[in-house]
């Protein structure tokens, strides 16, 4: 299984990866949501897709992609077993931090019929075990069987780009790529923005 952000990833030590992962949250305004037991960071293009982690108090990571265009956006099959499945693999003790929860932006859920009980739909589904990142058995299984691009078919590929792993993360290079997806109509705006972006940084060291 090759994937460049991938190994990026499983590169990066676990302390740079809370600090990128706490410094696009803010970057993308996302709303605080409160859960036992983890910290909850995440991002969202305000299109439909979206990247959330939960840094677990024991130093395991969950980590959920979706990407609502894809072959793997289950919420809108309706289909709480397959999603369930998507999970498998992963410790029950992460699942619960998505398991019975309200819902936010990033994260609907999916209610199972025949017991009302509610999981958070995910594309993607990756954990941390404090030493190594894994993709979730049941995604990976499903993903061969259905012979579906697991990383570009959960939104891994799209949803992490903004976390650059694997290359530098400074102010002057978010700003650097928002330049070039068209953001800014002149120097000003972009100098104003740079200077927004710079004090986020400071906050998280």
């Amino acid at each position: 299984m090759s994937n460049a952000i991938w190994d990026a990833l499983a590169a990066t030590p676990l302390p740079e990866v809370q600090r990128r992962a706490a410094v696009v949250n803010d970057l993308a305004e996302v709303e605080p949501v409160t859960v036992t037991g983890a910290r909850r960071l995440g991002w969202n293009d305000g299109g439909g897709q979206s990247a959330v982690w939960y840094f677990a108090d024991d130093g395991r990571v969950l980590l959920l992609t979706f990407d609502h265009e894809s072959s793997l956006n289950l919420y809108a099959e309706e289909d709480f077993a397959l999603q369930e499945s998507f999970y498998q693999g992963v410790p029950e003790s992460l699942v619960a931090l998505v398991r019975d929860r309200p819902e936010n932006y990033e994260s609907l859920n999916l209610t199972d019929p025949a017991t009302g009980r509610t999981i958070h739909y995910a594309g993607g589904v990756f954990w941390y075990d404090g030493t190594h990142w894994h993709v979730a058995d049941g995604l990976a299984e499903y993903c061969r069987r259905e012979e579906v691009d697991l990383f570009g078919e959960s939104g891994f590929d799209y949803c992490l780009k903004v976390y650059r792993f694997g290359r530098d993360f400074t102010p002057e290079a978010i700003v650097a790529t928002r330049d070039e997806n068209g953001r800014y109509e002149g120097d000003k705006e972009r100098e104003a923005d740079l200077l927004g972006v710079r004090e986020v940084f400071t906050r998280h060291g």
